[in-house]
């Protein structure tokens, strides 16, 4: 009872923290751009959002993270504290040591950790999983950066088009894709909370689903004011019809992504389209060691980190084997190190001003 007590504490706990910090920033874009001059109002937008797309979408990813990376049967309420405490000190000492972390990423890592713990993965969904997130915040690049080119091609030509009602239309357009992108975040990230808790047989499928979604939401209303304001300063350089095209472009691969149920990193993906304003406008200029770097510390430090913890952690409590400490011991210690590796930063006003410089969470 203390067991499913405390897991279930730690996924809910878990939830309102990715609605403090990705999901919160869906609006950011509207907020920013003064779309929703009214921070309350924005963040009371995004909450709607992440519900109805928990409620309405969330199902096809809980089911991947709860049976499609390690059998079912194999997590029992022990394993999902283990899950989802692996999950919440990965992130906890990546805050302490500086790196930004994927929640989707740190909570796939933490069940592969289980799954080569018993010597049970299913590598199939894996690498799915693995192409989805080296391919759709690509995708999202490569589309932003086109579109971008598009617009900038588009307003040379029609200056007027920034006149009159066309600002009206563009506004109500931002505000649109924002919802959207926290209706995505909902279908997408509410999974990482409660897909262990489903798994173990705590709760249903339509329980997590709502409970998470519920969580995630109110993290978000009431946790996200500060994500929100940082978000929306970086991006107020963005026009109007760019930073509609950067949310469009989020929340429809975060969408097809939820919809064949693999948990992305959503933020990933809204970086990636972010970025595409600097690429567009600098060229090479946007490929400094800055850039590369914190990707590469988000992209594999994040499903690492919590795989070795998970991994130890069953090692420890499950088998009683304790080798794993030296090993878990080091790795934390070359995290911290990582974190501490700070490249030369972009200082090419442009960049600085337009897409947010290194200071862009992902």
């Amino acid at each position: 009872m203390i067991t499913t007590l405390l897991a279930c504490l730690i996924a809910f706990f878990f939830a309102l923290n990715i609605g403090a910090s990705g999901a919160a920033a869906s609006m950011g874009i509207a907020y920013g751009s003064g779309a929703v001059k009214r921070k309350k109002v924005a963040l009371l937008i995004c909450g709607i959002g992440i519900f109805l797309g928990a409620i309405l979408g969330g199902e096809e990813v809980v089911k991947t993270l709860g049976s499609e990376i390690v059998p079912k049967n194999i997590i029992s309420i022990n394993i999902a504290l283990i899950i989802l405490g692996s999950a919440s000190v990965s992130l906890f000492l990546a805050n302490l040591s500086g790196i930004p972390l994927s929640t989707s990423e740190v909570i796939v890592g933490a069940i592969v950790g289980v799954g080569i713990a018993f010597k049970v993965l299913f590598v199939n969904t894996l690498v799915i999983i693995v192409m989805y997130w080296l391919l759709v915040p690509l995708i999202a690049f490569i589309l932003a950066f086109v579109s971008n080119k598009g617009i900038q091609k588009i307003n040379k030509k029609f200056p007027f088009l920034n006149e009159g009602k066309w600002p009206k239309i563009l506004v109500l357009l931002v505000i649109i894709t924002g919802f959207l992108e926290a209706f995505s975040a909902g279908m997408n990230n509410v999974a990482n909370a409660v897909g262990p808790l489903v798994a173990a047989g705590i709760i249903s499928l339509d329980q997590g689903t709502f409970t998470g979604g519920f969580f995630v939401a109110l993290g978000a209303i009431f946790l996200g004011g500060k994500v929100i304001e940082t978000n929306g300063k970086k991006i107020t350089n963005l026009s109007l019809l760019q930073g509609g095209t950067v949310s469009g472009i989020g929340a429809s691969l975060v969408i097809i992504a939820s919809l064949f149920g693999i948990p992305v990193p959503h933020t990933q993906v809204t970086t990636c389209s972010i970025l595409d304003v600097g690429a567009s406008e600098l060229g090479r200029e946007i490929w400094k060691k800055a850039i590369i770097a914190k990707l590469i510390k988000t992209w594999v430090i994040s499903p690492l980190f919590s795989l070795v913890i998970s991994y130890n952690l069953i090692k420890l409590f499950i088998d009683f084997d304790f080798s794993g400490i030296v090993l878990l011991f080091a790795f934390v210690v070359i995290v911290y190190l990582i974190g501490l590796w700070n490249p030369r930063e972009i200082t090419h006003p442009v960049y600085k001003e337009r897409v947010g410089g290194s200071s862009q969470k992902l």
